[in-house]
């Protein structure tokens, strides 16, 4: 397993370690990938990349659906039985850490309450996303204290649940300190916060050289448009506002760039808390770097 923050090469590494082992097959962990059309965005492996080692976990639903972590359980584990039953060796690549975690330690995955969901969205809408936090704080301060303020889909999910199934939002799944054993090599990708910004701020120039704006219209177009969920990734958020107006072409790039750097900080906090990841620190070139350390750890 290869995991890390945004833009820190985790996908290149295990595309060279398949493409050099034999029997490999990539599972993406990624909350954003599984959606059809939204490529460029989410960084999704490239058709070429598709063809030469198979990769599960992608395009599972709509970009106009709701995808769930359950939903998405459900999927990674028939994809980790038909490598295993295949003879294959699979190998996560993970950007997105519940998703994660809902793989590596099997959780109570909370049901929905849709009106309540809706009701609270407008409150938020109306009154402000810290206001509906205040009521999380009050009723789960440990959830609470386990995502941003201003992520209104989490926050909004989070106090839904508290309220839906009368259970605080913290009860379901591991607990925050609970890390069994699993048999995963679990290998983390680190660089400097300097570098990682710079890159991050290639890739999303990168991206919008190649059409980024274009795959957003065309996806607000499309008969079922962007999900509640979809509408939230990082960079279709940023350029949907400017898109409707909210904000010119410059400030929509600087604020997928800002907000991207700060996405990579909380991934790599959530990755750091768990004891079984490798940590590697990477210079330069993480293919070069990791590769080598990736085949030590795995023929042990």
């Amino acid at each position: 397993m290869v995991l890390g923050p945004t833009a820190s090469g985790k996908s290149d590494v295990a595309m060279a370690y398949a493409a050099t082992t034999t029997g490999v097959e990539i599972v993406v962990v990624d909350a954003m990938q599984v959606y059809r059309g939204m490529d460029i965005g989410t960084a999704k492996p490239t058709t070429t990349d598709r063809v030469e080692v198979p990769h599960h976990g992608l395009d599972l639903a709509d970009a106009g659906d709701d995808f769930t972590v359950a939903e998405f359980v459900t999927a990674a584990g028939a994809a980790l039985e038909m490598i295993a039953n295949g003879g294959g060796f699979p190998v996560l690549v993970a950007g997105t850490g519940l998703y994660l975690r809902a793989i590596t330690d099997p959780m109570e995955i909370p049901g929905t309450w849709p009106s309540l969901r809706t009701e609270l969205e407008q409150r938020a809408q109306d009154e402000g996303v810290l206001s509906v936090y205040a009521d999380l704080q009050a009723l789960d301060p440990v959830a609470a204290s386990r995502m941003e303020p201003t992520n209104t889909r989490r926050v909004v999910r989070a106090l839904e649940v508290c309220r839906g199934s009368g259970r605080l939002f913290s009860s379901f799944g591991p607990g925050l300190n609970s890390y069994p054993e699993v048999p995963f090599t679990m290998v983390g990708l680190r660089w400097p916060r300097a570098e990682l910004g710079a890159r991050i701020k290639r890739r999303v120039h990168h991206m919008i050289d190649r059409g980024l704006v274009d795959e957003v219209t065309s996806l607000l177009a499309a008969p079922g448009g962007l999900s509640r969920t979809a509408r939230q990734a990082l960079g279709y958020k940023e350029l949907i506002d400017h898109l409707e107006g909210r904000s010119s072409r410059s400030e929509a790039i600087e604020q997928i760039v800002v907000r991207t750097r700060q996405f990579a900080v909380r991934q790599e906090r959530w990755f750091r808390r768990d004891p079984r990841v490798h940590w590697l620190d990477v210079v330069r070139n993480p293919v070069a770097e990791v590769l080598p350390v990736l085949r030590d750890l795995n023929r042990q």
